[in-house]
């Protein structure tokens, strides 16, 4: 699955107006998926499969039925409460206001720490350091 950026948000904004929320949000994510069905049903009405098999076993006629099927049922629009909080985290890290680590970091401790028979709380080993 692909992410899609959040419509109608602003850099450095933590809180959205309704307005900016049901339209910004709510409406455009609501186009942009019917104009994903929209694509995907074209496909199975054109039989253009090829783009749907990710692996050599799949069957691209099949995976395209399932996935129309599924994207009918997908909802991408999210709470604004939901949309604000994200936003908020994202203003926190950027000030410096959370400790943040890199995934090469976080990686090497891993590597460095983990044994089959040991499980490790990831948080607390890196409180630890």
């Amino acid at each position: 699955m692909f992410s899609t950026p959040l419509k109608g948000t602003h850099p450095n904004k933590t809180k959205m107006n309704w307005w900016e929320y049901w339209i910004g949000h709510c409406w455009m994510t609501g186009w942009q998926s019917i104009r994903m069905n929209f694509r995907m049903w074209a496909n199975l009405m054109t039989s253009d499969y090829d783009s749907y098999a990710l692996l050599k076993e799949d069957d691209p006629e099949t995976e395209c039925i399932e996935w129309f099927w599924a994207s009918l049922n997908e909802d991408d629009v999210y709470p604004k409460e939901f949309l604000e909080h994200l936003m908020q985290m994202v203003e926190d890290i950027e000030l410096g206001e959370v400790e943040t680590y890199s995934i090469d970091e976080v990686m090497d401790r891993l590597k460095n720490n983990w044994r089959e028979d040991d499980e490790v709380d990831l948080n607390e080993k890196l409180e630890d350091d």
